[in-house]
């Protein structure tokens, strides 16, 4: 019946102790939970992420009607950082539209965090250990291991991903049959990534890949290595991609730039374009300090600890019962 839940009862005080836990292992390191907006003046550029926009319908005083339900909450968070207020953490709702299915939900819950004077790489320990608490939890276990993103497509799948042609990249893919039209480098090394590499990871594995190409840098920082690296991790278990986390991007002109380049990109394919956060470019460039931050899929986590790739298994009421 649809007005029953989507999850067994089992399954929801599984997502409570979860939640407990996430607020204590953050009490214990002295990281603050805070809450930030859910309606923006700003939307997400990624050309690869939709946002839900509505029309406010009170006085404005002057600013825009429209607003833009948060994808992550991670430019409010940095605009705390920013402003000085240290550690902190967001457990909470995000929103992406065009997002349902069997792995997705429109609205799910994300775990963001930022840690002040870390790297990349420290702060992927700390978010390895929560993931291990969480599977205590349930009387499982993961090894963990780390990889570089070079080394993994190198050893896995013998093509090397700065180098290697588009047509090494196509015919790496096997059997997958994919429209290349319009398709870039990058494309197709996601392609690789979720189609081959990702479901061979096994399930017993907490597996970081570390140190993504220049191109992939989203909002982290360059090392300029030979070839350059983005100073990312992205953490999986099994073959569920579970966390995304960066040594922080500190340059306010660099970071409009990449949303410059983004908004190019969705113009490029007809997509609404967002507008640009220009609170937290005033927040870069008034100084932001030396950090790491990271995005944990709640759900994601909850679907692995119970074996399950059904987000619905996980949801009180899932999209269709909502």
């Amino acid at each position: 019946m649809s007005w029953q839940p989507s999850a067994s009862f089992d399954a929801l005080r599984l997502r409570a102790k979860l939640n407990a836990l996430i607020r204590a292992f953050f009490a214990e390191r002295d990281v603050v939970e805070v809450e930030t907006p859910v309606m923006s003046l700003a939307g997400n550029t990624d050309p690869n992420i939709a946002s839900f926009s509505l029309e406010f319908s009170g006085r404005t005083d002057g600013a825009p009607r429209t607003r833009w339900l948060r994808t992550s909450p991670e430019f409010p968070l940095k605009r705390l950082v920013a402003a000085g207020f240290g550690d902190c953490y967001e457990l909470g709702r995000v929103f992406r539209d065009g997002e349902a299915g069997g792995r997705h939900n429109p609205e799910f819950t994300m775990l963001e965090w930022y840690r002040t004077g870390w790297d990349h790489r420290r702060l992927l320990t700390e978010t390895a250990e929560l993931v291990q608490a969480a599977l205590f939890l349930v009387g499982r276990g993961a090894e963990f291991e780390q990889i570089g993103y070079h080394e993994l497509y190198r050893q896995r799948l013998g093509i090397d991903p700065s180098s290697s042609s588009i047509e090494m990249l196509r015919d790496a893919l096997g059997d997958a049959h994919i429209d290349p039209e319009g398709l870039t480098r990058d494309d197709w090394l996601d392609l690789l990534m979720t189609h081959r590499l990702q479901p061979a990871f096994p399930v017993d594995q907490l597996l970081a890949v570390v140190d993504y190409p220049a191109s992939q840098c989203a909002l982290a920082r360059v090392r300029e290595d030979d070839p350059p690296v983005a100073e990312r991790f992205e953490l999986y278990l099994g073959p569920l991609e579970l966390a995304n986390g960066y040594h922080e991007l500190a340059d306010a002109g660099e970071q409009r730039r990449r949303f410059e380049r983004d908004q190019a990109v969705r113009g490029q394919r007809e997509q609404t374009a967002p507008p640009i956060d220009g609170h937290l470019l005033a927040a870069l460039g008034s100084g932001f300090p030396d950090c790491a931050g990271v995005a944990l899929g709640v759900d994601r986590l909850l679907m692995a600890m119970l074996a399950t790739d059904r987000i619905a298994d996980v949801l009180a009421f899932a999209f269709p019962r909502a």
